[in-house]
């Protein structure tokens, strides 16, 4: 493992609650953002920093990534990354590792989770653990 380690939603919730120079960095695109929703940090005297991984619409590597995290103010502290299912976070995690980060994490299940046998996204990840978000 090329990051610190992997956490579930509670825990990077917790530790949220618990560290004031603990972040979380919401990787998924902004049209994620706007029609799924967002993880609301209100509660716990946080805000979340948003830096897509990819961009949307063209599915690119945002190049200017590392710098975003910079300028938002994201440090040394501990960085949960988050994105829809675990994926795009754990390469934002290595990323952020490779750039000098020794606490940059990976939310498992991301803010929605894998998928039913549906196809709908309602077993596991932010929401359905049933911490707090809101519709931006």
């Amino acid at each position: 493992m090329s990051y610190a380690g992997d956490v579930s939603p509670q825990q990077a919730f917790e530790a949220l609650r618990e560290d004031p120079s603990a972040r979380l960095v919401d990787v998924r695109t902004q049209a994620e953002w706007a029609y799924v929703g967002v993880p609301d940090l209100t509660s716990v005297g946080q805000q979340v920093v948003y830096a897509e991984w990819q961009t949307y619409p063209e599915g690119a590597r945002n190049e200017a990534f590392l710098d975003q995290l910079r300028e938002a103010g994201v440090g040394d502290g501990p960085t949960y990354f988050l994105c829809r299912s675990g994926v795009r976070s754990i390469a934002a995690a290595e990323a952020a590792t490779a750039a000098g980060s020794t606490q940059a994490y990976n939310v498992l299940e991301g803010f929605e989770g894998g998928v039913d046998e549906q196809g709908h996204r309602s077993v596991a990840g932010w929401k359905v653990a049933g911490l707090p978000w809101v519709q931006k």
